[in-house]
C-alpha cells in the first residue's frame, strides 16, 4: 500500500497523468460525478503506469549500487520521458535554463559549436563563428565521440553539452569522427562565446549580412546592418547578400522579424499544432528594409529551423534567389515551459510550414541555385595572339593606336608557338578552401579575408547580375 501511494503522490507531483488530452489532477477526479467508462478505462491504465514508476523509483532507490538523490532520479526521469519523443524536447535544470537563456540573451562559456544527438553520438550542426571550434576547423556533420578520451556513447545531449562547457580559458580534447576519415583528438580552449548574432560588410558594391543564430537582438542588428551599408554605399548598392549558412536557428519571433524586414505583404510562416485550432499564421506588414533590391540568401546544411523559417519565406514569395545547398531540415518549433524552483521544459509543440504550405521536416529547403563549395584555381594561360597583333590590322576608328591591356603593347613572339601554346613559369595558385560561414568582421568596413569564399563569390556574381537585369527592365 505505501508503494502504490508513493506512486500516486510522484505523479501527482510530476503531473505525469493525462486523460483525454488535458492533465489529470486528483483533485478534479474526486470532483467526478460520473465518468464514462472510456476516461474511467484510461484513467486506471494511467494509475497502473504510475505504480510501475513507483516500483522502479523504489527499487533504484533502495538497492543501486551507488546512493542517487531523488531529485536527481526524479529529473533523469522526466529528462527520458522527454527525449524519447523526439531530438528537441528536454527537460532543463535551473544551471541549464540559465545557460539556454543566456544563449539567447548574452553569452555563455564553451566551445561555440550548436549540436544535437544522433545515434548515441553528438553532431555538430554548425560552429559559430569566431569561436574556439571555428578557428579549430571543426564542421558541420562532424560527429563528436568522445570528450576529454571518455566516450559519449550512452550520455544524454544535455549530458555531453554539459561536459563541453565550462570555466573560460580551461582546455578540453575532442575526439572527431569526420566521414571516413579516422577519428582525431582536437584540444580547444573554452572562450566566452557572445552571442552578436549579426555581422556585416560591404563587398564592393554589394551589402553582405551574416546571421549566426536567431537570438533577441537579431532584428536590432539586422537594421543597424542595413542602415550602415546603405549609409556607406549610397547609390552605389546594388543589392544584399543575406547569408544563412551554418545558421541553427534560434527564436521564432525573430525569424518572422528578418523575413518581414525583405517582404511587403503575404504569409511568412504557419504553425500547426496537436489541435487544429491553435493554428498560427504569421503575416509580413508593409515595409522592405531593402527598398527592393535585389536579395540572395546563401544556405547550407547547417542552416536549420528559423533560418529555414527565413529561407522558405523569402523563396516562396519570389524574393530572394537561394543558392547553395540543401538545408538542415529541422521543421518542428520548441516551446520552453517554465517550471518555477525546477528549471523549464523544451516540447516540441507544432510543426511550422512556408507560406506554399510546405513543411521542411527532415527534407529541408532546396536551394534555387545549387553551389557547392569548392576551390579557386588561377589557371595559367599562355599569351596568345590577338587581332592587334596582326601586322597590318586595322585600327580602331574610335581610339586610335590604342592597343586593348594585354594586346600589342606587350612583346610577342615573331612567329605562333609550336603546340598551341607557350608554357609560362608562374604556377596556378590554389585558393584556400573555405569552410560554409565565411570570417566574421562585424563591421561593414571591416578588412575582407584573404581566404577566398567560392558560395560567396558566386552569390555576389548573380546579385549583380540580378540588378544589372532590374535596372534594365527599369529603362
Amino acid at each position: 500500500m505505501k508503494k502504490h501511494l508513493n506512486a500516486v503522490a510522484i505523479g501527482a507531483l510530476m503531473g505525469l497523468a493525462f486523460v483525454g488530452g488535458h492533465t489529470l489532477t486528483f483533485e478534479g477526479w474526486a470532483q467526478d460525478k460520473a465518468p464514462d467508462k472510456a476516461a474511467t478505462s484510461d484513467a486506471t491504465d494511467t494509475y497502473k503506469q504510475l505504480d510501475l514508476f513507483g516500483e522502479v523509483f523504489e527499487r533504484v532507490r533502495a538497492e543501486y549500487v551507488e546512493q542517487v538523490s531523488d531529485k536527481q532520479l526524479i529529473e533523469s526521469a522526466i529528462n527520458g520521458m522527454l527525449t524519447s519523443l523526439d531530438p528537441h524536447s528536454n527537460f532543463l535544470n535551473s544551471d541549464e535554463f540559465q545557460d539556454m537563456q543566456s544563449q539567447t540573451r548574452g553569452s555563455f562559456g564553451g566551445l561555440g559549436i550548436e549540436v544535437t544527438m544522433e545515434n548515441g553520438v553528438v553532431k555538430v550542426v554548425s560552429p559559430i563563428d569566431d569561436t574556439p571550434a571555428a578557428k579549430a576547423g571543426v564542421q558541420a556533420g562532424d560527429l563528436i565521440i568522445a570528450i576529454d578520451g571518455k566516450p559519449i556513447v550512452n550520455m544524454s545531449l544535455n549530458e555531453a553539452v554539459d561536459k563541453m562547457r565550462g570555466p573560460v580559458g580551461s582546455n578540453i580534447v575532442i575526439t572527431v569522427r569526420r566521414g571516413d576519415q579516422e577519428p582525431f583528438d582536437l584540444t580547444l580552449a573554452r572562450a566566452t562565446i557572445p552571442v552578436e548574432s549579426v555581422r556585416w560588410r560591404t563587398e564592393g558594391d554589394v551589402g553582405y549580412i551574416r546571421i549566426t543564430s536567431f537570438t533577441e537582438r537579431t532584428e536590432d542588428g539586422l537594421k543597424r546592418g542595413i542602415a550602415d551599408i546603405k549609409k556607406k554605399l549610397g547609390d552605389k548598392l546594388q543589392g544584399y547578400v543575406l547569408d544563412l549558412r551554418n545558421d541553427p536557428g534560434g527564436l521564432l519571433d525573430q525569424a518572422i522579424a528578418v523575413s518581414d524586414a525583405f517582404l511587403d505583404k503575404g504569409e511568412i510562416v504557419s504553425t500547426r499544432s496537436r489541435k487544429a485550432d491553435q493554428a498560427q499564421r504569421y503575416n509580413a506588414t508593409p515595409g522592405d528594409l531593402a527598398d527592393g533590391l535585389p536579395l540572395v540568401v546563401l544556405i547550407n546544411g547547417g542552416s536549420a529551423s528559423a533560418s529555414e523559417i527565413v529561407a522558405g519565406a523569402l523563396q516562396d514569395h519570389h524574393r530572394a534567389v537561394l543558392m547553395g545547398t540543401q538545408s538542415f531540415g529541422k521543421g518542428s518549433v520548441q516551446t520552453i515551459i517554465p517550471l518555477p524552483g525546477h528549471g523549464a521544459m523544451r516540447l516540441t509543440t507544432a510543426r511550422y510550414y512556408t507560406p506554399s504550405g510546405r513543411s521542411i521536416q527532415q527534407l529541408g529547403i532546396t536551394p534555387d541555385i545549387e553551389v557547392q563549395q569548392a576551390r579557386i584555381e588561377e589557371i595559367a594561360q599562355m599569351r596568345g595572339y590577338r587581332e592587334a597583333d596582326l601586322k597590318g590590322a586595322l585600327n580602331n576608328d574610335n581610339k586610335q593606336n590604342v592597343p586593348a591591356e594585354g594586346g600589342a603593347d606587350q612583346k610577342a613572339p615573331a612567329t605562333p608557338p609550336a603546340g598551341g601554346g607557350a608554357q609560362t613559369d608562374k604556377p596556378a595558385t590554389p585558393g584556400q578552401d573555405k569552410a560554409a560561414s565565411p570570417p566574421s568582421d562585424g563591421a561593414a568596413d571591416a578588412n575582407k579575408p584573404a581566404d577566398v569564399d567560392y558560395q560567396l563569390s558566386r552569390a555576389l556574381d548573380l546579385l549583380r547580375g540580378l540588378a544589372l537585369f532590374q535596372k534594365g527592365q527599369a529603362g
